[in-house]
């Protein structure tokens, strides 16, 4: 079984802010999906081609996501290779992803979370850009994004839904072979 975390806030007050991004992401596609609340997360389970997957939205906010994310690897008996987990990035351009394991927080409160709770690094991650900051980083990752960031964003969701459900389908090094370049 396979795990997409996707990182972000939960309130209105975080919608569509830049921290946010995990959350935008996979509710672009899950729309429809069935979330209940368990484990500090709104949590649901599907399968992609006969192969079964969990999707969990942390709730615990950002900077202890990975209380909920080691909540439902114990309880779910889910390997670290087997997690994909969905992050804003400041360092890469607006529209731009990076596929990265085994790496350090990189300054992110919610991977250092994750890594902390989880005691290894060894979990995959879609680093989705966010640009950089134009001032104080809180300010900026809590913003809001504008319009056109939003269409940015939109132009790009297929190609993140295309690294999730092969993630699910390959696993991680197809995946990173697949998807590895800097976009």
């Amino acid at each position: 079984m396979k795990l997409i975390v996707a990182l972000g806030n939960v309130g209105k007050e975080y919608d569509k802010t830049r921290h946010n991004i995990g959350f935008m992401v996979v509710d672009s596609f899950y729309n429809n999906f069935h979330l209940e609340k368990k484990f500090q997360a709104y949590i649901g389970e599907d399968s992609y081609e006969h192969e079964k997957y969990l999707l969990i939205k942390p709730i615990t906010m950002m900077n202890l996501s990975g209380i909920s994310v080691a909540k439902v690897v114990n309880f779910y008996h889910i390997d670290p290779q087997d997690i994909l987990v969905i992050q804003d990035d400041m360092d890469l351009p607006l529209g731009s992803y990076k596929l990265k394991r085994n790496s350090s927080s990189g300054g992110h409160n919610g991977i250092k979370s994750i890594i902390a709770s989880l005691q290894t690094e060894s979990f995959l991650r879609l680093k989705v850009g966010i640009g950089k900051s134009r001032g104080d980083t809180i300010d900026w990752v809590l913003g809001k994004f504008s319009k056109g960031e939003l269409e940015t964003i939109n132009s790009n969701l297929s190609t993140y839904q295309q690294i999730i459900y092969n993630f699910v389908k390959y696993g991680t090094e197809d995946t990173l072979q697949k998807f590895s370049k800097k976009r």
